[in-house]
């Protein structure tokens, strides 16, 4: 099954536009536009592309999902499209956190812009949290230590990717490398990328193209499953102090120049 037809329709009404006004913005007929909202014939791969780039709406999702059920739901801008981002609600309509599950990770890539696996995560409220949208993910190994391997970070959503800010941390969801939480420096000026650098001075950071990049989520906060010990506090204390030393070094390096 597939929502063409009843999509196609919803970017119409959307829009308030009639049958002939949509046809003539797309170059179509008008009675291409009343038998592809019919069903009774479905637009060809051509169409759908012209369709696509108009809406700025990718074709798997003008196909899989049913827009008419997006009442909760934002489109945002990724590079040059527009996907459909869930913004889930409780019964008072307050935001309520959606937390993706460890053994769920490699599926987010798959379902992060699907509204069905979106409702189906499950769901908690941090009433002290700031406003805006919040998601909880699990975090893997030690390459952010202190934030021990199973904590969750909570992440605040970035709607725009020029908002990044140098030096602070975030979950950041990428086409190629899925689910990832580091420190990141915008380098999108100077070469397109964002620099990823682990505070374990162990793992060296690495470039990503902004193309790559499906969601950035800033730190919020973190919830640690995991108690840590005195000789854990120490070695974090240490690391931060020696952190912040480099980063007053570099400075100092610039100014002597």
């Amino acid at each position: 099954m597939n929502f063409i037809a009843s999509n196609i329709r919803f970017i119409r009404e959307r829009k308030a536009f009639t049958q002939e006004y949509l046809a003539e913005e797309l170059r179509w007929s008008r009675s291409m536009v009343m038998s592809f909202e019919s069903g009774r014939t479905e637009p060809s791969i051509e169409r759908l592309i012209e369709l696509s780039k108009y809406s700025r709406i990718p074709i798997d999702t003008l196909i899989k999902v049913d827009l008419r059920k997006t009442k909760d739901v934002s489109f945002i801008e990724i590079a040059n499209s527009r996907v459909l981002f869930p913004i889930m609600v409780d019964d008072n309509n307050e935001d309520v956190i959606e937390v993706v599950p460890i053994k769920a990770t490699a599926g987010y890539l798959a379902g992060y812009d699907d509204p069905e696996y979106i409702e189906q995560l499950e769901k908690i409220k941090l009433p002290f949290l700031p406003t805006g949208k919040h998601r909880a993910f699990p975090i893997k190994g030690d390459s952010m230590l202190p934030v021990k391997d199973g904590a969750y970070v909570v992440g605040k959503y970035v709607e725009s990717i020029n908002d990044v800010k140098d030096g602070r941390t975030y979950i950041i969801v990428t086409l190629n490398d899925g689910m990832t939480y580091k420190r990141v420096y915008n380098q999108i000026k100077e070469n397109g990328t964002l620099k990823l650098s682990p505070d374990n001075r162990n793992y060296d950071p690495y470039d990503v193209p902004i193309t790559e990049v499906l969601e950035l989520w800033e730190f919020a906060c973190c919830i640690n499953t995991q108690e840590y010990d005195e000789s854990e506090l120490k070695i974090s204390s240490i690391s931060q102090m020696l952190n912040a030393l480099g980063v007053e070094l570099k400075a100092l390096e610039k100014m002597a120049k």
